[in-house]
């Protein structure tokens, strides 16, 4: 409800809005809401009144750098109002005369709302995937996350065998994942094992992946080891303040492994939060793939193990197992005789997976076959 308290946070008063325009002096109509939803400061409190220009344009948002955008602006903790515009259209505007302004717009007390469904899985372990619900209009910026997200969803949903719980989290940016983060950041922190924060992935760019804070966690482990083998072209970089709900997830007291495999990053694409950020920028060739190596990296990820071996003392005798040739064995020795020699003499109980494929330079999937063999011939604890 409007007025919980979440940590450092409060839940601010549910918006609504009806309508939105202003009449200039040459009773024209502009910053029609009903056309663009952008026009209007999100969470504007309401006003119908006239009043002269110098007092409108400091009520008027626009961008001199992208003068025919629309800027997306918000105010949800201040409570003000205001429009906007294309720089543009600013320009046009007529210094003499009165301006009818009109926002039919409601701030009263209500709630915030979020959404988590969980897969289970044999493990109470959990893969954890979060996105935002928040951004209206924003094609790359907000619908992207969640077509994704829901697109993954149904890929997991629909294997018969998960070895972890998958969490699946929407929820406003910001605000909404510190709620969520209020009731349930203690039964994360318990189970949590990899996560992502999946945004930005409907721009034809490079991937990008954002580790987490703990840098080398299982989460940035896995991502990384995909790019790696996939053949795509991609980015690493670090945590960093800047970003989305990775800054609650990683935040000291939860500490969480949470990243975040994007496309082209927030504000390093020139539509950001504008009304250029719409769905003829969005290729839906990089949501597939971006689904893809999502689904790649859950692979990897039920496919990593601590193995350890039933006999660990010296070399197996795979000949009277018929995993090896008794005769001339040296001249015959194929990849997977070379990987499941690799992977025999690897596995303590230590080392997972993961660090067992990058020691070998190759990529974990490959690994499987093997895992399996060595299952049946009962070589695995």
């Amino acid at each position: 409800p409007s007025g919980t308290e979440v940590f450092d946070w409060k839940i601010p008063k549910e918006w609504n809005i009806k309508n939105a325009y202003i009449i200039t002096p040459n009773g024209d109509k502009i910053c029609d809401f009903q056309e663009c939803n952008l026009h209007i400061v999100n969470y504007a409190t309401p006003i119908d009144k006239e009043i002269e220009y110098e007092e409108l344009k400091n009520h008027l948002f626009y961008l001199k750098n992208q003068p025919n955008s629309i800027p997306y602006i918000t105010s949800y903790y201040e409570e003000s109002w205001g429009f906007c515009l294309s720089y543009n259209e600013f320009l046009k505007l007529p210094k003499q005369g009165n301006y009818r302004v009109v926002i039919e717009s409601t701030l009263e007390q209500g709630n915030l709302t979020y959404g988590d469904y969980i897969l289970k899985g044999e493990s109470e372990e959990e893969i954890l995937f979060t996105t935002y619900v928040c951004h209206p209009s924003m094609a790359i910026n907000e619908l992207s996350g969640p077509l994704v997200t829901a697109f993954l969803y149904e890929k997991l949903a629909q294997l018969k065998h998960r070895k972890y719980t998958y969490r699946f989290v929407f929820a406003p940016e910001t605000i909404g994942h510190i709620a969520y983060l209020a009731k349930n950041g203690e039964k994360l922190k318990k189970h949590t094992i990899a996560g992502y924060v999946i945004t930005c992935v409907g721009h034809d760019g490079k991937f990008t992946y954002k580790k987490s804070k703990q840098d080398n966690s299982l989460a940035d482990r896995a991502a990384q080891h995909v790019l790696k083998y996939s053949g795509a072209d991609y980015n690493v970089f670090p945590f960093s303040i800047g970003g989305s709900d990775e800054r609650q997830y990683c935040s000291p007291g939860f500490n969480l492994p949470i990243g975040s495999l994007m496309r082209t990053p927030y504000k390093e694409y020139k539509e950001y939060h504008t009304s250029d950020d719409n769905k003829n920028i969005m290729s839906f060739k990089a949501l597939e793939s971006t689904v893809v190596m999502y689904e790649t990296i859950c692979s990897v990820l039920e496919l990593n193990k601590k193995h350890e071996r039933v006999n660990p003392y010296c070399e197996l005798q795979l000949g009277k197992r018929g995993l090896y040739e008794n005769i001339g064995a040296w001249t015959k020795r194929d990849d997977f005789i070379m990987d499941l020699l690799h992977f025999l003499a690897h596995i303590d109980g230590n080392t997972d997976l993961i660090e067992i494929a990058e020691r070998k330079n190759k990529s974990v999937l490959l690994f499987s076959d093997i895992v399996n063999v060595c299952k049946d011939k009962k070589l695995l604890k």
